[in-house]
């Protein structure tokens, strides 16, 4: 498998989404240059064999929530695949998560699934409520950002 050069916002029903897949939300830059594009909501599919792999992309997300004041929904692959090379035993806990703050729940966990069960949580992600927490939330982590100390940019820009 090869990788993708380009970091996209695309345009959705519910407003701005941006994809990350498992290992990538691990650093925090691919997602704050999409929130600085006005990213809403960023889905985060992934595959972790053990528990501890999925407890450090869960942890991870949970920061990418907080740092780029968006909805995080992250769905992992789980089960027994013995016919897949190296991928035999997954485990996952589907969740859908959201900054905690005003207007969201106080623990930032929105829904998820029982752990390691086929199952998908269904959730609405307001973007207006985003919009709100920007300008007024109890902490506005977007808005304070220290640039004057640093800056992160593309190097690479979208055509």
């Amino acid at each position: 498998m090869t990788g993708v050069s380009k970091i996209r916002v695309f345009n959705a029903d519910s407003g701005k989404i941006g994809v990350l897949i498992c290992y990538d939300v691990e650093s925090p830059d691919p997602s704050r240059l999409m929130a600085d594009e006005g990213m809403h909501i960023l889905f985060m599919p992934f595959l972790t064999e053990t528990q501890n792999g999925y407890s450090r992309v869960r942890y991870c997300a949970r920061d990418r929530d907080t740092e780029n004041e968006c909805y995080v929904a992250i769905a992992g692959s789980i089960g027994h695949l013995p016919k897949v090379s190296n991928k035999d035993i997954q485990y996952a806990q589907d969740a859908v998560f959201t900054p905690a703050d005003i207007s969201f729940p106080t623990n930032g966990l929105k829904a998820e699934a029982t752990p390691n069960t086929e199952m998908t949580p269904i959730e609405d992600a307001d973007p207006d409520l985003l919009k709100e927490l920007h300008n007024y939330g109890s902490v506005c982590n977007l808005k304070d950002r220290r640039l004057d100390l640093h800056e992160l940019r593309r190097r690479v820009q979208i055509t």
